[in-house]
């Protein structure tokens, strides 16, 4: 195999998030539901022999050593000698947003470089990589809707109804670090259950970020406002900035009954629908690994 073409990357949005606590280390403790969606990068790789990882991108610049690179990096120790690749990325899914798109990027990079150059590493395997890279690389992996715990090492598969959604990112981005280190956080949320989500799966709980988002970043407010006004009840997801809305039964991508006409030009707005399982599932020989813990 020489080359692969076309690799998704599909976002997330988190349906719910609460933060339980904090350890002694700084980390904070989560509860939240994780939710695939069709808003995807892709990804191209062709193989190398000279050893080399290189990477062009198309649309939107990444860091000269982004998650994908860390991940080819990571993998190539696993690789015979001269292993290499060229890695082609067309960034839709934005930065700053929440959505979770450059550990994304880095879980397809490991689920295609580990059939590019032959490794036969399991599943397993890429996710003790994959958390070493950033705490939302192993649920991409796994690539199911879950039931998120911890600091994110807590993964269970989960099953959410089809839906259909309207996404909105302003063009602010928002700094995780910066949510997470706020004096005015909401750090003590009560312990959510399974079925108490499961009784209201697009309208449990709340973002215990999105009150500290607001006040850093005005668009945040804006599209909320903005999606109150026609109706539907946003929500921020993971960090931010981005929000989202589940879109009411009837209305079609041509605004029948809702209009996203009028939306700042500076937004990125996108209909998406929730994915049942990622389009990736099965590239890695899964060992066991349907419930619990990384």
């Amino acid at each position: 195999m020489h080359a692969l073409f076309d690799v998704p990357a599909p976002a997330k949005l988190n349906l719910f998030l609460h933060v339980t606590g904090r350890r002694p280390d700084g980390y904070h403790l989560l509860q939240s539901v994780f939710m695939l969606i069709d808003w995807h990068d892709t990804l191209h790789f062709e193989a190398r022999n000279d050893g080399c990882i290189s990477r062009e991108d198309i649309g939107a610049v990444l860091p000269e050593v982004d998650l994908i690179v860390r991940a080819a990096h990571a993998l190539q120790v696993f690789a015979r000698h001269g292993a290499g690749a060229h890695i082609v990325v067309e960034k839709r899914i934005p930065s700053q947003a929440g959505m979770g798109g450059g550990s994304s990027d880095a879980a397809s990079c490991l689920l295609a470089l580990n059939r590019l150059w032959n490794l036969h590493l399991p599943l397993s395997a890429l996710l003790g990589i994959g958390l070493k890279l950033g705490a939302d690389v192993p649920f991409f992996l796994r690539g199911r809707n879950a039931w998120v715990e911890g600091v994110g090492d807590s993964i269970q598969p989960i099953a959410i109804p089809s839906g259909r959604f309207v996404v909105i990112k302003p063009p602010q981005g928002l700094d995780t670090k910066a949510i997470f280190s706020h004096p005015d956080l909401t750090r003590g949320s009560e312990t959510a259950t399974i079925s108490g989500f499961t009784a209201d799966p697009f309208g449990f709980g709340r973002n215990d970020l999105q009150a500290v988002a607001q006040g850093l970043c005005p668009g945040v407010t804006d599209a909320l406002k903005w999606l109150y006004d026609r109706g539907l009840q946003g929500r921020m997801t993971g960090s931010g900035s981005a929000v989202f809305a589940q879109m009411r039964e009837g209305t079609n991508s041509t605004g029948t009954s809702a209009d996203w006409s009028d939306a700042p030009g500076s937004w990125q707005l996108r209909e998406c629908v929730n994915l049942g399982v990622h389009p990736l599932v099965g590239w890695a020989l899964s060992d066991d690994l349907s419930v619990g813990s990384v």
